[in-house]
């Protein structure tokens, strides 16, 4: 009886020693599945920041040459204030985009440098993109000299410009001076003087003094009418009597009487007419 005892409690310590070694081996599977999972999470995870970032550098390319394009467009007309504002923005949006990519490509060969992905293939497109992106830089640099001498050539061409429009202003001016002086000297050399009135009239404004005519140097020129000989040929007088006291050389006028029987002085000759005197007295009754 006792070794029938002493042979069952063998076979459950036995039994219980198999099954703690089989749940121990188990616990080890998982943590080593456990493991290789978080490696491989890790992983993705950082080829998916690494190829997030590609996307970005490559997506800042393709706006630089969009950009470019614009420029090109803009370039044909470097005068409007418009496309220089349009060009000026656009390059600012180019320096900007390509330093944005130059940090993210160094970026990015830090990340591959300590990554533990082994990725030949993807270290090569960085060394491609760097390249890229220096060929980019030099097309920049040549592009700014291209429009740096287009602003100098606008701008000596906006010089002279400048320089023909005061000229031809300056000429205007000069012009309009001396058109304004030959009109004040027309004006003048057509301008004469009139007057008619009784004999006492004349006397009261020294016109007439002694029988003379003109002789004063204070006669009242605020009396007389000033008129246009190239228009005004045609005095009327208002009087049946008139008689020129002024001398004006003969058949040059005419005294003709109106309807009313008033006398009416014409001028046929004017430059004749006034060439004598610009002042004209008639006295009437």
């Amino acid at each position: 009886m006792k070794k029938l005892f002493f042979l069952a409690a063998c076979v459950s310590l036995m039994a219980a020693s198999c099954t703690g070694n089989k749940s121990n081996d188990d616990n080890s599977a998982a943590a080593e599945r456990d493991s290789l999972q978080r490696i491989i999470d890790n992983k993705d995870q950082e080829l998916n920041e690494i190829m997030g970032t590609f996307n970005e550098i490559q997506d800042g390319f393709r706006r630089i040459n969009e950009a470019e394009g614009r420029i090109a467009v803009a370039d044909g007309n470097l005068e409007s204030a418009s496309n220089k504002e349009a060009i000026r923005e656009n390059m600012e949006f180019i320096q900007s985009t390509m330093a944005q990519n130059r940090d993210m490509i160094a970026k990015l060969k830090d990340k591959l440098r300590t990554s533990s992905i082994n990725a030949d293939k993807l270290k090569e497109t960085i060394d491609k993109l760097t390249q890229d992106l220096e060929a980019q830089k030099q097309r920049i640099q040549e592009l700014e000299i291209q429009l740096a001498e287009k602003d100098i050539v606008i701008a000596q061409q906006d010089e002279a410009i400048n320089s023909l429009n005061n000229d031809v202003e300056n000429l205007a001016a000069e012009n309009t001076s001396k058109s304004q002086t030959v009109a004040a000297q027309d004006k003048q050399l057509n301008t004469a003087w009139f007057v008619f009135g009784t004999k006492s009239e004349l006397k009261e404004q020294k016109i007439l003094q002694n029988g003379d005519v003109l002789k004063s140097g204070n006669f009242n020129k605020d009396y007389f009418t000033k008129i246009d000989i190239r228009y005004d040929k045609e005095i009327k007088l208002y009087s049946k009597s008139a008689k020129l006291l002024t001398n004006h050389p003969a058949g040059t006028y005419k005294l003709e009487k109106d309807t009313k029987g008033q006398y009416v002085l014409h001028i046929t000759n004017p430059t004749e007419f006034w060439s004598v005197s610009k002042y004209l007295v008639i006295q009437v009754r």
